[in-house]
């Protein structure tokens, strides 16, 4: 385990009730209201796969420039809730701690748009990650491998080199497709189990021996695998 990648959202920050705050809040403004199951399709997603999304779900005319001016609005607002503070997951900042004492390069791997991205780091603390990359930086968001590929590559790393961390089905899906093998610590949604991923209830429960562990064991069935 050379580094270790890790999604924000509902991984290491309990942001996702944020966000339901300001998609509910979207909707009023588009007239219309937020069903959990639509809520949890655009859980992971990237700012122009949920605006498609809610126009989708709400009948509107895709015209780009009103779905980027919807996507600017929802992460403005998203932004102010952020500023507020974030609160962290269970275990989520000791385990970055544990991990910079051992020395280990950590990523931020995130769909968010890193105009609010750089607005969370002020509450998460930018100095854990080595290199940080965003949904809007890459050709193709989550859940294309893009994002996971970009941070190993920063980092100097293979993916299969790097362990990932996700709650997420959309993450989970990008990370495994760039070869990292994957823990799950599901928030919001439920992840399915497979074969390249393991779940775990907590991050508090994990020290940096136990995501080497992981890694190994993880690494040695994918090589099973494709042997």
């Amino acid at each position: 385990m050379r580094a270790v990648l890790w999604d924000m959202d509902g991984t290491l920050v309990d942001s996702e009730k944020l966000w339901d705050v300001s998609m509910h809040a979207l909707y009023e403004r588009l007239g219309g209201v937020l069903t959990p199951e639509v809520r949890t399709s655009t859980v992971g997603g990237s700012s122009e796969g949920v605006m498609r999304i809610v126009y989708t779900d709400l009948g509107l005319e895709p015209v780009p420039a009103a779905m980027a001016e919807s996507a600017d609005w929802l992460h403005d607002y998203t932004g102010e809730l952020f500023e507020a503070g974030l609160p962290w997951l269970p275990g989520a900042q000791e385990l970055l701690e544990k991990l910079v004492a051992a020395e280990v390069p950590l990523a931020l791997v995130t769909n968010t748009r890193r105009d609010l991205t750089e607005r969370a780091l002020k509450s998460i603390g930018r100095h854990y990650f080595s290199v940080t990359v965003c949904g809007d930086e890459v050709a193709n968001a989550k859940p294309a491998p893009d994002p996971y590929v970009r941070a190993a590559q920063l980092l100097g790393f293979d993916p299969a080199q790097c362990l990932a961390v996700e709650d997420s089905v959309t993450g989970t899906a990008a990370a495994e497709a760039a070869g990292c093998p994957v823990v799950v610590v599901p928030n919001d949604v439920h992840v399915p189990d497979g074969p390249r991923r393991r779940h775990v209830t907590s991050l508090s429960e994990l020290d940096v021996d136990d995501l080497r562990g992981i890694f190994a064991d993880l690494s040695n069935k994918i090589k099973d695998q494709t042997a």
